[in-house]
């Protein structure tokens, strides 16, 4: 594979966004796939068979989709963090350690959960005697 190849390949991953490539920090489900082909012509052809998007997903679904994304997430501490949808909104609770971790899990979240809203009932334990 040449230079420009890679390139067109990171711009297609750049525009269908990094979940659909398999490059994000949420996992892509096992039935989606992505096909990129690259003929020596240069034209890009992209077909794609996505996750169902979360409008369509159920409470239970929604719930799962946004634990897993949070526990996929290398870098973020999930043990002391609840999720729960109420009314098709995703709920975070919880305990996390710093505005840091804070920020990502409502990052997170929102990433999973599309369209949905996210409400953050989370609160910083920042493990100071207080």
């Amino acid at each position: 594979m040449n230079i420009s190849a890679k390139k067109r390949i990171l711009i297609v991953c750049a525009h269908l966004g990094p979940a659909v490539c398999g490059l994000g920090g949420f996992p892509t489900a096992a039935g989606a796939q992505t096909a990129v082909s690259l003929p020596a012509s240069g034209a890009i052809s992209v077909a794609v068979s996505a996750m169902p998007s979360p409008a369509v997903l159920t409470d239970a679904e929604l719930e799962k989709r946004v634990k897993t994304a949070l526990h996929a997430d290398p870098y973020f501490y999930d043990e002391h963090v609840n999720v729960s949808v109420e009314r098709g909104a995703v709920v975070l609770s919880g305990l996390v350690f710093s505005d840091e971790d804070l920020q990502d899990a409502i990052r997170i979240a929102r990433t999973a959960a599309g369209n949905r809203p996210v409400i953050d009932n989370l609160s910083i334990n920042d493990g100071r005697r207080r």
